[in-house]
């Protein structure tokens, strides 16, 4: 095994899937020369060469325009959009036209791409640079959606975004490109639709997602403490969704308790939620609970930033309050 940072995960997960099928090619601002922004896709150029590997002008219309047509034509790229906020500039391509040609072509016509894109709060960007976005994608028939938490998630779900034959958006937490740990060698490949169970437990059920999940973690562990055992599922895929892990540990332990990055209104926390209460009322002993963002831009000071994003402490407090009450 290798100790990789996630952020050099991403660069292997596309490095592993380029080097398997020379259909895939990588588009974006500066992911050729510079390696990426983030350095997501540093040494690509060189390994790839810049036939298969293009820096593109400051356009997201453009790059998601070009990762449209070369879908189209038999190519499977993907495309870069640096900020996930950016999507705003774009959202009509990836809506109106990605999410729904396969559909109105009868599937005559496929659109095996993915878009890839730093999201999420937590580096002080401040409210344009900051955003976690992975609601509003969620909300569109016709695409998946993945985040991964972990460097082997990052590597084996890229693989199985690259090799979907329909579009998925892949959202990289910014906040999680520094952490590192080990990924397994050779070729990793893993399920979209799946959810894991990070920390089995008995007293209730968290589901987080991205820079969430390692933060559940430490709050779980800080519960154990307190004689709080807590069950961590990190969702991983919201679309397709992974219902049956999630309703099979509320099942367990009775309780549901969601930490989401999105502000709280209509973020994806509430569409599990939702088919908790449908799906699985009689085993719940309490109200499902979401930790959320407040319903407010993010600020760019890192106290205020610190204050609004659900934390280890807000994480286990609030748990911890529900459980006793």
């Amino acid at each position: 095994m290798a100790q990789l940072s996630y952020r050099e995960a991403v660069a292997r997960g596309i490095a592993q899937e380029m080097e398997r099928d020379e259909r895939v090619v990588l588009v974006g601002e500066d992911v050729a020369g510079a390696g990426g922004v983030f350095k997501t896709t540093a040494g690509l150029l060189d390994r790839f060469g810049p036939r298969r590997v293009v820096d593109t002008p400051i356009s997201e219309q453009a790059i998601l325009g070009a990762a449209m047509g070369a879908a189209m034509t038999g190519l499977r790229p993907v495309a870069e959009i640096m900020f996930s906020d950016f999507f705003a500039v774009c959202w009509d391509i990836v809506v109106n036209q990605i999410a729904k040609t396969r559909y109105m072509t009868n599937g005559q016509v496929s659109l095996p791409l993915v878009i890839k894109s730093g999201n999420g709060g937590s580096l002080r960007f401040g409210a344009q640079h900051s955003q976690s976005v992975e609601n509003w994608a969620m909300a569109v028939p016709g695409l998946k959606v993945v985040s991964p938490s972990t460097p082997t998630d990052v590597v084996g779900l890229m693989a199985a975004a690259v090799r979907s034959d329909d579009p998925v958006l892949f959202f990289e937490h910014k906040g999680l490109y520094a952490g590192r740990a080990e990924v397994p060698d050779g070729e990793v490949v893993d399920t979209l639709g799946t959810a894991k169970i990070r920390r089995p437990g008995r007293d209730a059920t968290v589901v987080a997602l991205g820079l969430m999940v390692p933060r559940a973690l430490q709050a779980a562990d800080e519960l154990a403490g307190r004689g709080i055992d807590v069950e961590v599922i990190d969702v991983r895929s919201l679309v397709p969704l992974d219902v049956t892990t999630i309703l099979d540990s509320v099942h367990r332990t009775g309780r549901l308790f969601t930490v989401e990055e999105n502000p709280r209104l209509l973020g994806w926390g509430a569409e599990i939620a939702s088919i908790a209460v449908d799906e699985a009322f009689w085993d719940l002993d309490g109200p499902v609970q979401r930790i959320t963002t407040p319903h407010i831009p993010l600020p760019s000071a890192d106290s205020l930033e610190d204050l609004v994003i659900p934390s280890v402490e807000s994480i286990g407090q609030t748990i911890e309050k529900a459980l006793q009450s």
